[in-house]
């Protein structure tokens, strides 16, 4: 009787022992995988969510530019930097076959009724064409690698000093009417390339 208890007790300890360390293994290595799970899942997120603001924000100094900054500045280098800053779905959706009939339909129209076509749709037209007919190389290639974020980001130091030069100032291209929204514009420009640097560089 004394010798089944005693062996029954030793089995419990063992097994509670056993147990106890794989839960703690377990637990470790729950611990790891979050840990590289928000590591990679975050800056995966924040990258991609900052490739969909630049966009954006391209997109909206363009329309700016077409309707009521009209400056001086080559904002036609909004066209590249959408094309390569814009999110793959909506880029994929534009190299596909609805992007080619819209394509169509801007050549048609501009070449049959070029004094109905106006001004401002001239960018659009010019983006959804580049989108459509660039080479896989620029699509796939250089879209997706540190060149192409080098070329963003060179594009928008370029529009930033160009505003503040256009502006007056550094000061002015904060304080004038419309200088704070268009300045914004373009600092956001300059996120989503400084952070895909970083995480190259990283």
């Amino acid at each position: 009787m004394k010798q089944r208890g005693f062996i029954a007790m030793k089995t419990d300890t063992m097994a509670s022992e056993v147990l106890s360390s794989d839960f703690k293994e377990l637990g470790e290595v729950a611990k790891k995988l979050a840990n590289h799970a928000v590591t990679l899942g975050g800056l995966g997120f924040g990258t991609s969510f900052l490739a969909w603001v630049a966009s954006f924000a391209a997109i909206y100094l363009l329309i700016l530019d077409r309707t009521n900054w009209r400056t001086k500045i080559l904002t036609a280098l909004l066209v590249p930097y959408i094309f390569l800053t814009l999110p793959s779905i909506l880029f994929n959706l534009f190299r596909g076959e609805f992007g080619k009939w819209i394509a169509f339909v801007a050549v048609v129209l501009r070449l049959f009724f070029p004094d109905h076509v106006p001004k401002h749709l001239e960018m659009p037209g010019a983006l959804i064409l580049i989108l459509v007919v660039s080479p896989s190389f620029l699509a796939d290639t250089i879209r997706n690698d540190w060149i192409g974020v080098a070329i963003c980001l060179g594009i928008g130091c370029y529009l930033l000093q160009e505003h503040i030069r256009a502006s007056g100032g550094f000061r002015n291209s904060f304080t004038k009417s419309h200088g704070v929204s268009n300045s914004v514009g373009i600092i956001l420009l300059l996120v989503y390339p400084v952070w895909s640097l970083v995480l190259i560089l990283l």
